[in-house]
């Protein structure tokens, strides 16, 4: 159990049958008024958000989500199968679980899948994925990395801004969790 003066953002709590993860926290001390909690919850099952608000000391059951490494193996239709690597099964996981994490899948690369009591919530990725650049116009002469940035299309599709002097046909890498370059890859 945990009160809800402990939640914090990426936990995973159960309330009322339903399985929810905590996207924001503000813990608030209103004039003389006890303290309270807002918090916004994401429904895992129908994604559905809300913002409810508690006092501190309500307790909430703490949902433990295992986190295995798995393998995304291919697209079928519109089902993403990834493996878990420990026990080899296969996970059809459709779009809407995976979010945007589509953008960043290609077919062999590691990541994380998140089960709760036997079912496939979804999956994590890696902080950082390494892509290569499969379109972006040509840099200048003199082009520096404060110069500016330009639109780059990925080998997957997704689209990101990269410094001028980005070529196509690089490797760069690229933050999953806000979609940013990092860096170029040697």
């Amino acid at each position: 159990m945990m009160e809800a003066g402990d939640l914090r953002p990426g936990n995973t709590v159960e309330k009322s049958g339903e399985l929810l993860q905590v996207l924001d926290f503000a813990h608030v001390k209103m004039g003389r008024g006890s303290a309270i909690v807002r918090a916004k919850f994401k429904n895992v099952n129908t994604g559905a958000v809300t913002e409810e608000t508690f006092r501190p000391e309500e307790k909430f059951l703490r949902a433990r989500i295992e986190r295995t490494d798995a393998q995304f193996l291919y697209k079928d239709g519109d089902s993403y199968i990834v493996m878990d690597s420990t026990t080899y099964d296969q996970f059809p996981i459709s779009e809407e679980q995976l979010g945007d994490a589509t953008k960043w899948l290609k077919e062999n690369d590691p990541l994380y899948l998140l089960q709760y009591d036997g079912k496939v919530l979804g999956v994590e990725l890696p902080i950082a994925v390494e892509l290569e650049v499969t379109y972006t116009e040509p840099g200048f002469k003199g082009d520096t990395a404060t110069g500016g940035s330009k639109p780059a299309t990925l080998e997957t599709g997704a689209v990101v801004d990269v410094p001028l002097f980005v070529t196509q046909g690089e490797r760069i890498r690229v933050d999953t969790r806000n979609g940013r370059y990092m860096e170029r890859v040697t």
